[in-house]
């Protein structure tokens, strides 16, 4: 890590010059034939892999129209070409959207269209060789899905999908990213990301009962796999033991503590994160959620609320009910579905945002803050992607970026946005989003944290900002990381409901 340094500042944020090759051999480590094979891939690069490659790609431009339509529809106006953080932080021209994108697209012109057959090269297509499969591996790794370009899009090309379309094309054939495969197994085997067993969970919630009962006097439970409750709490399980993020499982303990609300945690289902919405693997992404179905069935629960996590909480809004019959949706013919449709509260949104929880408990007067207790503190908010791109919250439109904003005002006195275009719909992603929050790409990760690190240094310069909120747990984690190497304090950055913990008013419930 000595080695990574931060870019510079820009002194005005436009296209920066071009390095070509910048990034290139700069990918992820390459999963194991162990990690591989455990999540049901091949374990290393099969023999036939073109032939395979370009089946699967075959497949997806079958399965989902929306692939095919962003192959063709693009005519590249470059409207997308400076929205992309890692492309600003790293300078390399195959990180611009349009040119990442391409690498795709050229091959899906060569074997999918007439022209790209009979005049491959008056078309831009190419053949799928060796260097082109590994040039795939190195960048569509270098892209956090956040799909800030696709806002700019004039055509609306989601370049996420594209990402996801070609990580699962490598992972088809054997040539799957080692993080992000190594974390899917976890979740399999034991429930959560980190791999943190039942007992260890048990252990940790029994800590964390009795750190804030010697903070505030007040038996405040952290509970697990108690049958009957009203809410199952799904959280990132980085909430468990990581700072900051472990505050915002106390405050939101105490959010349900204050409301008399009963509530649980699942040890069987202790993640709320799906990393397989980012190797664009639909089996993946419906067996991890399928273990919250069960847990919520099991437990006899009313109600799911999901803690603070980005892209947690787009897969939970907008795949759930289709994956696993939470919220609107559910199949008629699942009796699993079915069943839990039945048995969930449908007076209450299915499921719910743990802001969403906090803010209607806050408009009902069921919650109480000492706003001073946070007065040490000139607050920014950094708008998540996935929250921000890729869900809503409450009642309208826009509520994603108002309902977190609203809590803040609520238990804080000083509250200062950035700059307009960096925030709301426009957002920067951290730079460690996507299945890239791994150490092997440390200098990608700290190049793509630019756009928001220049931002940030303008809104502590101009307002004294000492604390960046933010809810979600790869957010929090990246820029802890990041930070310190900006020149920041890493206790900068902390959860909305680290900022409620700090002020909310506990009783007797």
């Amino acid at each position: 890590m000595s080695d990574i340094t931060a870019p510079a500042y820009r002194t005005i944020p436009i296209i920066p010059a071009l390095k070509p090759g910048a990034m290139e051999g700069k990918g992820p480590f390459v999963a194991s034939d162990k990690l591989n094979e455990a999540i049901g891939f091949p374990g290393q690069l099969v023999e036939d892999w073109h032939d395979r490659a370009i089946a699967r790609m075959g497949e997806l431009l079958t399965k989902y129209r929306s692939l095919k339509v962003f192959m063709d529809a693009c005519v590249h106006c470059g409207a997308c070409s400076d929205k992309c953080h890692y492309f600003i932080g790293t300078q390399d021209p195959k990180n611009m959207p349009v040119a990442r994108q391409d690498l795709l697209r050229s091959v899906y012109r060569r074997y999918f269209t007439l022209p790209g057959k009979l005049f491959p090269k008056l078309v831009g297509a190419r053949d799928l060789t060796r260097e082109v499969l590994d040039e795939w591996y190195n960048y569509f790794n270098q892209c956090s899905e956040c799909r800030r370009c696709s806002v700019f899009c004039p055509y609306g090309i989601d370049t996420a999908e594209v990402t996801m379309a070609a990580r699962e094309i490598l992972d088809s054939v054997g040539y799957g990213q080692k993080y992000s495969n190594e974390i899917i197994g976890k979740v399999h085997k034991i429930g959560n990301n980190l791999g943190l067993p039942g007992p260890a969970l048990q252990d940790t919630l029994e800590g964390l009962e009795e750190d804030v009962k010697d903070a505030t006097g007040i038996d405040v439970r952290f509970p697990m796999d108690v049958k009957g409750a009203e809410v199952l709490l799904i959280t990132p399980s980085a909430d468990f033991f990581a700072e900051p993020h472990i505050d915002s499982l106390i405050g939101y303990a105490k959010v349900f503590h204050a409301t008399g609300t009963s509530w649980t945690l699942s040890s069987m289902s202790s993640e709320a994160g799906n990393f397989g919405m980012f190797i664009g693997n639909y089996d993946q992404l419906r067996a991890i959620a399928m273990r919250i179905r069960q847990a919520a069935l099991e437990l006899g629960v009313k109600r799911i609320v999901v803690g603070e996590c980005g892209h947690a909480w787009r897969v939970a809004y907008s795949f759930w009910n289709t994956l696993t019959g939470v919220g609107d949706g559910a199949d008629p013919n699942d009796r699993f579905a079915q069943m839990l449709q039945k048995q969930l509260d449908h007076r209450y949104k299915q499921p719910a945002h743990i802001c969403e929880f906090t803010w209607d408990m806050i408009q009902d007067e069921r919650l109480t803050f000492d706003k001073t207790a946070n007065d040490k503190y000139i607050i920014t908010f950094h708008d998540s992607c996935n929250v921000a791109r890729g869900s809503r919250m409450g009642d309208l439109p826009g509520g994603q970026f108002e309902i977190p904003r609203n809590i803040i005002k609520a238990v804080a006195n000083n509250f200062v946005e950035m700059a307009p275009n960096t925030t709301r719909e426009q957002t920067f992603c951290c730079g460690g989003g996507g299945g890239l929050l791994t150490d092997d790409l440390l200098d990608l990760r700290v190049k793509g944290a630019l756009p928001r690190m220049e931002v940030l240094q303008q809104a502590v310069d101009e307002h004294g900002v000492n604390f960046m909120a933010t809810i979600c747990a790869i957010c929090k984690a990246q820029f802890t990381k990041v930070m310190p190497i900006y020149g920041f304090d890493r206790r900068m950055v902390g959860g909305v409901h680290q900022l409620v913990s700090n002020a909310i008013q506990l009783g007797a419930k």
